[in-house]
This record gives C-alpha cells, structure tokens and sequence, in this order.
C-alpha cells in the first residue's frame, strides 16, 4: 500500500514534518535503488518538498533514474549531517517513484526549483517512514505506513525487552 506525501501529513502531521525539517537540514540526501540485477545502487540527490508532495529529480539518463522507471521501489536517508549529533535523528523514507511526465507540472516545478533541463521528475509515493533517535537512556524507533498508525518502540542498551509506547498502538 502506498500513499502520497500529503496523505503522510494528513495522517500523522507532527512527525511528517519532524521528517520534512530533517530532510531540509542539508541539501544532498542518499538514494537506493534496484539495478537490473536486484543489487542495490546507492546514489546522492536532492529531494524536494513542494505542492503537497515530496520529489526526486535527477539528470537525464542517470542511473538512478533508468533503475526507478525499471523498478520504482526506493529508500531514501536523510544526510547525517557533519558530525556524530544527527540532530533530528536517523530518518528513511521508502515507497515508489513515480515518474512525472505531464508537461504543466514539470514546468511548473522547473519555474520554481530552477534545476539544470533537462531532467527526470518522480513525484514519492510513500510506504514507509522511520525515524531512529536517541531519547535519554532509549533508542526510539518510530514507525509509519499507510493504514497503520504511528509506532513508537523503545530500547535500551541493556538485554531488556524492547517496548512499545502504549498511545501508539492499535486497539485489539
């Protein structure tokens, strides 16, 4: 099940844009697609938020994009940052590209970004979203897909069981 960017922030707003502001913190994010083999291509780009959704543009040609209009599942990481901080933590979102190629959005998105022509636009179809930080004495992994709500588990560094933030969870 997929959904689009703006179906994320209707579901769960507050941690859409923790994610979103995470994303803008630096220019140049990290890309994975599937080669034509099945092995993962690792790649740089820039992702945009604009219109409601989140996009992927990327040079004519590229690798990357021959690998998405093949096979248009993906992960993309939000850039780490310069030092061991990760303020705003470790976020991912994964889902499926969808290639762009109505000319009125393509030239709209291009009056504003302004990006080098020409090139491939894929509008983020999501189907999940993580984000990894470090809260106190706990790990926190948050967890989203579609249709499902938002899950917070926590760890500790010790052997003890992982748990589960109870307002999170869905009713039986």
């Amino acid at each position: 099940m997929t959904t689009p960017w703006a179906g994320f922030q209707a579901a769960e707003s507050d941690f859409a844009k923790t994610v979103q502001e995470r994303f803008q913190q630096f220019k140049h994010q990290v890309l994975a697609t599937l080669r034509r083999d099945g092995a993962p291509r690792v790649t740089g780009i820039e992702v945009d938020f604009r219109f409601g959704e989140m996009w992927l543009g990327m040079m004519p040609q590229s690798r990357k994009a021959l690998d998405l209009r093949r096979d248009p599942r993906f992960s993309v990481q939000a850039n780490p940052g310069p030092d061991t901080t990760m303020e705003g933590g470790d976020v991912r979102v994964g889902g499926h590209a969808v290639e762009v190629t109505d000319p009125a959005v393509i030239s709209r998105f291009a009056d504003e970004v302004q990006p080098p022509e020409p090139f491939h636009l894929f509008r983020v179809e999501v189907t999940e979203v993580v984000r990894t930080c470090v809260e106190g004495e706990d790990l926190v992994v948050q967890v989203w897909r579609p249709g499902s709500p938002l899950r917070t588990i926590r760890r500790r560094t010790d052997d003890s069981a992982p748990r589960e933030d109870r307002e999170n969870k869905e009713d039986s």
